[in-house]
């Protein structure tokens, strides 16, 4: 990490001069690579406390789904800024509770994503932010507890009951990592919960391990009041 920390006080003035910083949802020049324009931080809806499910599991969302958090959405998951993980990662830290079961750290779970799509995008967007978080010391990540065995539609078009229809067996605990699950604190990680089903159908998967709790960490958050289409 030192080195890190060297070469980054080193070189970052190089970098910067050869790539302007840029704010990742308008394109606004910015002091530095990390973080947003002002007036994009200031467009960030934070929600006042965590909410929670129709199956009452808290959620932990880092803003609500607007036009802001949407573009940084857009490019980090279809755009390939896969450093944006570093950023979206540290707001969903800001939500996160500090109390624990045993006063060990959770675990995190992400979001699984079926082997194809996983080729096609190149990456799991919920695993990039699990290590994250477990960089920025807030669980363990445990990015195979959960495996999508069923290939799915694109959800962003499809309503909630056909959602839900969609993903019906889709999901399912890995036999393998259950007992790393058994009495932990549990907290499922993902970049935007829309309807709820699929987080619904990894938390039935992961109720089958016995964890002492489950919740939910997203980066944004859709409600009723906040309704885009999903990307």
């Amino acid at each position: 990490m030192v080195a890190v920390a060297r070469f980054a006080r080193h070189f970052g003035p190089v970098v910067d001069a050869l790539y302007p910083p840029r704010c990742p949802s308008c394109g606004m020049a910015i002091a530095s690579q990390a973080g947003l324009c002002g007036e994009c931080w200031s467009s960030l809806e934070v929600p006042t406390h965590a909410d929670s499910d129709t199956a009452a599991i808290p959620v932990f969302a880092a803003t609500y789904y607007n036009e802001t958090s949407r573009k940084l959405v857009l490019a980090y998951k279809h755009g390939g800024r896969i450093a944006l993980a570093r950023l979206l990662a540290q707001l969903i830290a800001a939500r996160l509770p500090e109390s624990h079961v045993g006063h060990r750290l959770p675990v995190l779970v992400p979001v699984p994503l079926h082997r194809w799509r996983l080729w096609q995008r190149g990456f799991n967007q919920a695993a990039l932010l699990t290590h994250e978080l477990a960089r920025l010391g807030r669980g363990e990540p445990l990015v195979e507890a959960l495996v999508r065995h069923k290939r799915t539609p694109n959800l962003g078009g499809l309503g909630r009951e056909a959602r839900e229809r969609a993903l019906t067996g889709a999901i399912r605990l890995n036999s393998a990592r259950s007992e790393h699950l058994a009495g932990r604190d549990v907290i499922l990680i993902d970049d935007v919960l829309t309807s709820g089903a699929t987080s619904r159908a990894c938390i039935a998967a992961i109720a089958g391990a016995g964890p002492a709790s489950i919740s939910v960490a997203c980066f944004a958050q859709v409600d009723q009041d906040h309704r885009l289409t999903h990307p």
